[in-house]
C-alpha cells in the first residue's frame, strides 16, 4: 500500500514539475494562458510584422487563423468550438451576427484611436453608432481591364461589357451578390433590390452577356488578368490594386451607374475569452502609422483618415482606390437580405451559370 502511495506521490510531483516548467517557458516569452489573443481573419489580410510588433509591445501571444468566406466564418463562430477574440467579417455579415446576438458590444473608452476613422465610414446602417464593429478596410467592386488588349477601348459603364466585340474576354467573380448586383445596376436598380420581377429582368440581361464571358472564377482571376490571358475582370478594388502593381497595362474603373461599397470591420465575437486584449489589438490597428503600414502591405483602402498622411501621395490621390465623396455617395453597401431573399439571389445566379453551359 505504501508503495502505491509513493507511486501516486511521484506522479503528482512529476506533473507539478512539468506544469511549472511549461509555465516558466511561457512566462519566459512573456506569455501565459491568460494573455493570448485568437484572431480570425481573411487570408493574407494583415502585415505579419504588425502581429509580431503587437506581441512584443504587449506581451500577448497572437493565435492567427484564417477563413475564405463570411459564411465559413459564421459557421465556425456559431459552433463555438474555438474561442475567437477578434473576427473581421464584412458589413452584411456584421448585421446578421448582431441580430443573432453573436457579438459583444465594444467599449469605446478603450479605443481612443477610433477618432482617426473617416466619419464617412462610421455610423452606417449595418452597425449604427459602431456599437459592435470598427472599420478595418473598405473598397469597391469594379472592372479591371487591359486597354492594350482592347485596342485602346475604355470601360466606364457596366453596359460597356455587353459590347459584341468583347466576345470571350470577361472573367466574373463566382459570387451571387456581385454578379446579380452588376445586372441590377446595369438596368438602374439597386444592388439590394428584392423585387422578383426586377431580379428576373436582371438575370435575363445577364444571360445575354454569356457570349462575352470567358469564365466565372475565384482567385485564379488574378493570374489570368495579370498574365494577359483575359482582358476584363469583375473584381474587388483590393484585388485590382494587387494585379495592377504586377501589370502596368491594367486599369480599374468603378462603373458610372454605381456599384458596391464594401467594408470589413473588426468585431469581438461572443466566444471571446480575452476582451481586454481584443480591445488593445483593435486600438493598436487604429493607430494611424500602424494602419498606414498595414494598408501598404494589404493593398486595400484604409478608412483611417490620419493614416493617409503617412502613405505615398500617389496612392492616396488615386481616385480609382480612394474615390471622391461624390462617387462614394452613388455606391451602395450590401444589406443583409435575409435567408429567403439571399436564397433567391443564389437560385438565379445558379440558373445564370447553368445557362452558360
Amino acid at each position: 500500500m505504501r508503495k502505491l502511495v509513493h507511486f501516486f506521490l511521484a506522479i503528482i510531483l512529476v506533473s507539478a514539475v512539468l506544469f511549472y516548467t511549461v509555465s516558466e517557458l511561457n512566462n519566459s516569452e512573456g506569455y501565459s494562458g491568460r494573455n493570448t489573443l485568437t484572431i480570425y481573419n481573411w487570408g493574407d489580410y494583415i502585415d505579419p510584422q504588425l502581429i509580431k510588433r503587437f506581441e512584443k509591445e504587449n506581451g500577448i501571444k497572437v493565435i492567427y487563423e484564417t477563413f475564405d468566406s463570411n459564411e465559413a466564418m459564421l459557421t465556425k463562430i456559431e459552433q463555438g468550438g474555438t474561442t475567437y477574440d477578434i473576427a473581421i467579417p464584412s458589413e452584411y455579415m456584421i448585421d446578421k451576427m448582431r441580430k443573432e446576438h453573436l457579438l459583444i458590444p465594444l467599449d469605446h473608452s478603450k479605443l481612443p484611436n477610433l477618432h482617426y476613422i473617416d466619419k464617412r465610414f462610421m455610423d452606417l446602417p449595418f452597425d449604427e453608432d459602431n456599437k459592435y464593429s470598427v472599420p478595418y478596410f473598405w473598397g469597391t467592386v469594379g472592372i479591371v481591364y487591359n486597354p492594350k488588349m482592347l485596342g485602346g477601348k475604355k470601360i466606364t459603364s457596366w453596359n460597356d461589357l455587353w459590347d459584341p466585340g468583347l466576345r470571350n474576354k470577361i472573367l466574373l467573380i463566382d459570387g451571387a451578390r456581385e454578379v446579380m448586383g452588376m445586372g441590377l445596376n446595369s438596368i438602374g436598380y439597386s444592388l439590394n433590390d428584392t423585387n422578383h420581377a426586377h431580379l428576373q429582368k436582371a438575370k435575363r440581361k445577364l444571360d445575354t452577356l454569356t457570349p462575352n464571358i470567358k469564365g466565372i472564377v475565384g482567385d485564379e482571376s488574378r493570374l489570368l488578368l495579370e498574365n494577359e490571358e483575359a482582358s476584363i475582370g469583375l473584381v474587388w478594388s483590393g484585388v485590382a490594386s494587387e494585379i495592377m502593381s504586377e501589370n502596368k497595362n491594367l486599369e480599374y474603373a468603378v462603373p458610372k451607374e454605381g456599384s458596391n461599397l464594401w467594408f470589413d470591420n473588426m468585431v469581438i465575437p461572443k466566444t471571446a475569452k480575452n476582451k481586454k486584449a481584443a480591445h488593445k489589438f483593435i486600438n493598436f490597428m487604429l493607430d494611424p502609422k500602424i494602419a498606414a503600414k498595414n494598408a501598404e502591405y494589404v493593398n486595400y483602402s484604409t478608412p483611417n483618415k490620419k493614416a493617409l498622411s503617412y502613405m505615398p501621395k500617389e496612392t492616396v490621390n488615386d481616385e480609382r482606390f480612394y474615390p471622391s465623396p461624390q462617387l462614394t455617395e452613388k455606391l451602395e453597401v450590401y444589406q443583409n437580405l435575409g435567408k429567403k431573399n439571399l436564397a433567391y439571389y443564389n437560385e438565379l445566379f445558379l440558373e445564370f451559370k447553368m445557362h452558360r453551359k
